[in-house]
């Protein structure tokens, strides 16, 4: 054993293919002596093909390897681009002088990760009522070595074959790179419940002596199944189903594809009436537009499965809430005279229990219960009543009806423009209004143009008068009857202060213009400008350079009606000196 070379290597390499393997020699030579020459080979089935030769210098042997090999310095021996044909047996040998040569050798493993494997499911669809076993899913797994294998899962269980419920088929191909692409089909039987699995493949392979794997994207199936249970239900709620409402029959079955939906009501004599037109037959859907009372029965949904030829149905009751026949009735029923009371009783019809609210024209809630008392009723309070009938436990159920209470009686006068402030001759409208049912007629006491005005059960007169002395003192009447009664009042016209007011003003700007006036001849006449007598008249001759004549008479022709005014205004007579207006003054030259 001491006169041999002793030469160690790993037993296996693995090498990712394209990448570089590096094969390592180590070796011990007795008494520490040195190598002569190392020699790597390639065992190719039962021969060997040197691949270098080491001696003080590496000497490289024409073959295929040439140009992908080279040598380190620890003699290891590195192949680059490592291919699937490099998968063979590299054989390592060392020579020593006065020694026989030592040798061993390592298994150079190539490997390529596949890729992810793609899966493509039955885009078709699978029958539960199938025969044979149906195509599930397909899987590939491409550019592998060596040769992977693939399994199969469903909702992450493996599956095994069985017979009559599930198989796989396998293929491969060898690609002319050497990588290998593997495929594998899955075959199962389905039922109901696999509508919801979720199927997937798993590629196997090894790897440094683990195994490892790639698994694929999760799949599902469509799944084909006969229908067995049909729901009919009712939107809104079939308990808050009420006149006019819009209500949705929904027929909804548990097969798929799903299956033709029919729907049909009842009549009275046991027939059925086919509601295609107004079914969405695809969707199961039934619709109904405003329905009202005559809308509730029996309603019919009928299914038919074109797979099986199976028949299923379901019936439900529709019932559709109302309320109808609501009617007012009043005690008593004449128009009530003003100050009396009246008693309104409402009613209607419904197979619910119902409530009543009362209100007045305005809208103002006014009372509940299905009788309410009006009293001390006048022509103000007179007008439409509304009795609302609600039905609680159907939210939005309800009906209105009105009722017109008339109160009637004699005039009542509302209204009048009294007292009305007014100046002499001015032309006024006298205003009378009022209210009365039935409707009365509006006299005056005396002459204008009149206008009358109804609005509801009033009645407003304007009559246009110009103000006399009579008119003044005796006022005016307003009368207002009906078959009922009479009403009258009168408008007191009142002279207005500032009438008088005005007047006196005026007088005293007249005594003020005349005075003024009479000071001004009185200043001339003591100038001696005007030598005027007492006498009446008298002549002025001019010098001959003037000869125009001037006359200039000041007269006051209201003087007694102005005295007798002052007289008048302040309760005393004045003396004739003090009343210049009665003077006359005439000059002439």
């Amino acid at each position: 054993a001491a006169s041999k070379v002793e030469v160690s290597m790993p037993a296996v390499v693995e090498v990712e293919i394209g990448s570089t393997a590096r094969l390592e020699c180590k070796f011990s030579i007795p008494e520490d002596g040195s190598y002569t020459n190392i020699s790597w080979f390639v065992v190719d089935r039962h021969s060997r093909v040197k691949l270098c030769h080491i001696t003080d210098n590496v000497v490289l042997e024409d073959t295929d390897y040439k140009e992908r090999l080279s040598v380190g310095e620890d003699k290891a021996l590195s192949i680059s681009k490592v291919t699937v044909q490099d998968a063979r047996t590299f054989m390592c040998q060392v020579g020593a002088a006065g020694y026989d040569p030592g040798e061993n050798h390592t298994e150079l493993h190539v490997y390529k990760v596949p890729e992810t494997p793609e899966i493509v499911a039955n885009t078709g669809g699978v029958s539960v009522q199938s025969s044979e076993m149906p195509q599930i899913a397909q899987c590939v797994s491409r550019n592998s070595f060596p040769r992977p294998n693939i399994t199969w899962h469903k909702n992450g269980a493996r599956l095994q074959p069985e017979e009559d419920k599930v198989k796989f088929t396998a293929t491969r191909t060898r690609e002319s790179s050497g990588l290998f692409t593997v495929s594998s089909i899955l075959f199962a039987h389905v039922t109901r419940e696999d509508r919801d699995s979720q199927f997937h493949c798993t590629v196997h392979y090894w790897l440094q002596g683990q195994r490892r794997a790639v698994e694929s994207q999760r799949v599902s199936v469509k799944v084909f199944y006969p229908t067995e249970h049909l729901n009919l239900r009712v939107v809104p709620s079939p308990a808050l189903v009420k006149e006019g409402d819009d209500v949705e029959l929904f027929c909804e079955a548990d097969g798929n594809p799903a299956p033709i939906y029919s729907f049909y009501k009842r009549e009275l004599d046991d027939s059925w009436q086919d509601l295609t037109s107004l079914t969405d037959a695809n969707r199961g859907v039934l619709s109904l537009h405003n329905v009202n009372k005559t809308s509730s029965g029996l309603y019919r949904c009928q299914t038919l499965d074109l797979d099986s030829m199976k028949q299923l149905e379901k019936d439900m009751e529709l019932v559709v809430n109302y309320i109808e026949g609501v009617h007012v009735e009043m005690e008593p029923s004449s128009p009530v005279v003003e100050g009396g009371s009246v008693k309104l009783s409402c009613d209607a019809d419904s197979p619910l229990a119902l409530e009543y609210q009362w209100s007045d024209a305005k809208g103002k809630k006014i009372g509940q219960g299905n009788q309410i008392r009006l009293n001390n009723l006048t022509f103000e309070t007179s007008s439409n009543f509304s009795c609302k009938v609600m039905a609680p436990s159907v939210p939005g159920l309800e009906q209105s009806k009105q009722v017109a209470v008339a109160v009637q009686g004699k005039p009542r006068i509302v209204s009048i423009s009294s007292p009305l402030y007014v100046r002499h001759d001015q032309v006024v409208n006298l205003t009378c209004k009022a209210i009365a049912f039935p409707r009365p007629s509006v006299h005056w006491s005396i002459n204008g143009t009149a206008h009358e005005y109804i609005e509801n059960q009033h009645i407003a007169s304007n009559l246009t008068v110009r103000v006399n002395h009579d008119l003044l003192r005796a006022g005016a009447m307003c009368r207002v009857s009906n078959n009922l009664g009479i009403s009258e009042e009168r408008i007191q016209l009142l002279e207005t202060p500032e009438s008088k007011g005005v007047i006196i003003v005026a007088i005293i700007v007249s005594i003020l213009v005349v005075a003024v006036l009479g000071a001004v001849i009185y200043f001339l006449h003591k100038k001696g400008k005007l030598p005027c007598g007492r006498a009446g008249k008298q002549d002025i001759t001019k010098p001959e350079a003037r000869k125009d004549k001037i006359v200039v008479d000041v007269k006051s022709d209201k003087l007694s009606e102005e005295a007798g005014l002052l007289q008048g205004a302040n309760g005393e007579k004045r003396p004739a000196a003090d009343q210049v207006g009665q003077s006359v003054v005439r000059c002439r030259s």
